[in-house]
């Protein structure tokens, strides 16, 4: 059986920035075993698999280890694929998706996508000592949500300069580890790392802005803000804060298309 799959760079405007996504949209759903294994062979921080049914499409995320409850970057993808190879004309998507309920995705007319993401359940806790030294720098402020620890530091400068210890991050029973501080040239910045999914340094992460601006919305009395993760691919973040939904936005560009044999 031949399956088409595309590459898309999420969250950037040029070639080889931004995170990679692997998306197939299928005629129906595969064995869940076959998709886990088509992303272990991909090896991308994330591959999509969505199925039309009816007025929408059921989406699930894979990295090369486990499935996902939810990732921004191959939802935008996606969104990217249907909406420019699928010949879908209309400016609206919706998806659902079995672990995080409906999500939405609307089309500029310059090409900007726009997701409407269910926004993180986000609480204060105490500084996390095995945290922190995963991370080899103490936080300012520690939060906890539903699948992440958020730690936030002083400056920019700060946020680049660490350099985790990868061993100890595997050892931490969570998704993974958003670091973030205001910006230089925009509102915030973050990284995230989650190598006990498979991903030590995650180059855009969509999910964690669901957790990052209800924080910095607050933090800095605006709704609209401007985000730039700090990996080494770089990615650009626009993201609007309405209460109990996070709205993400980015661009996305095509780097590959082409078939595998299932």
């Amino acid at each position: 059986m031949k399956q088409k799959i595309f590459q898309i760079d999420a969250f950037t405007t040029k070639l080889f920035g931004g995170n990679p996504a692997a998306v197939c949209i299928l005629e129906s759903w595969l064995d869940t075993n076959l998709m886990q294994k088509i992303a272990a062979e991909n090896n991308l921080a994330e591959t999509a698999f969505a199925v039309k049914k009816n007025d929408h499409f059921e989406l699930r995320w894979f990295t090369p280890e486990i499935e996902v409850d939810l990732c921004g970057h191959a939802t935008l993808a996606t969104a990217f694929v249907l909406f420019n190879y699928y010949g879908f004309k209309e400016n609206s998507l919706r998806f659902i998706s079995p672990r995080s309920g409906e999500l939405l995705v609307q089309k500029s007319e310059s090409g900007l996508l726009t997701m409407d993401f269910p926004t993180d359940d986000l609480t204060a806790v105490y500084e996390q000592e095995n945290i922190s030294k995963a991370i080899g720098k103490k936080p300012l402020e520690t939060y906890k949500g539903k699948t992440d620890y958020m730690l936030i530091y002083e400056s920019q400068a700060a946020i680049e300069a660490i350099t985790p210890n990868f061993h100890l991050l595997n050892e931490l029973d969570c998704r993974g580890i958003i670091v973030s501080a205001k910006g230089n040239d925009v509102d915030f910045v973050s990284r995230f790392f989650a190598p006990q999914c498979g991903i030590p340094e995650d180059p855009v992460t969509g999910s964690a802005h669901t957790t990052l601006t209800p924080y910095w919305s607050v933090k800095l009395n605006k709704t609209k803000l401007s985000a730039k993760q700090l990996s080494e691919r770089g990615g650009d973040i626009q993201c609007e804060y309405l209460g109990d939904r996070v709205k993400i936005s980015g661009y996305a560009v095509c780097y590959l298309i082409g078939e595998i044999e299932i």
